[in-house]
């Protein structure tokens, strides 16, 4: 079983992949004064590829097919999303800021 990434390696990967989307959208005319402040933090980004991995992983494929489906109950996702991102607040506890910000943005409906 490979090594899970340090969080300063996750970092790393998080501020490269932020460099890259923000010389992109440079090199398409956009202005930075504009975007810039649309985009993630380095830790929230560490937090949304934690999120993604995790999604498809077969740990919460159960979990998350149950909440997403079209009959699940007003409330699934938001709990679904609730329990993953606290892992990962669980499992990393220096993106705990992160997590929570990213939280806010989750929308609530329970």
């Amino acid at each position: 079983m490979p090594e899970a990434p340090t969080l300063e390696r996750l970092r790393q990967d998080a501020r490269d992949e932020l460099a890259a989307l923000i010389d992109l959208r440079c090199r398409l005319g956009e202005d930075p004064w504009v975007f810039l402040p649309e985009l993630p933090s380095v830790d929230e980004q560490v937090v949304a590829t934690l999120r993604e991995e995790r999604m498809h992983s077969e740990q919460w494929s159960t979990a998350r097919a149950r909440a997403y489906h079209p009959t699940a109950r007003d409330g699934d996702a938001e709990r679904f999303e609730y329990e993953l991102l606290r892992a990962i607040a669980l499992d990393h506890p220096g993106l705990s800021s992160a997590v929570w910000a990213v939280l806010d943005k989750v929308p609530s409906r329970w």
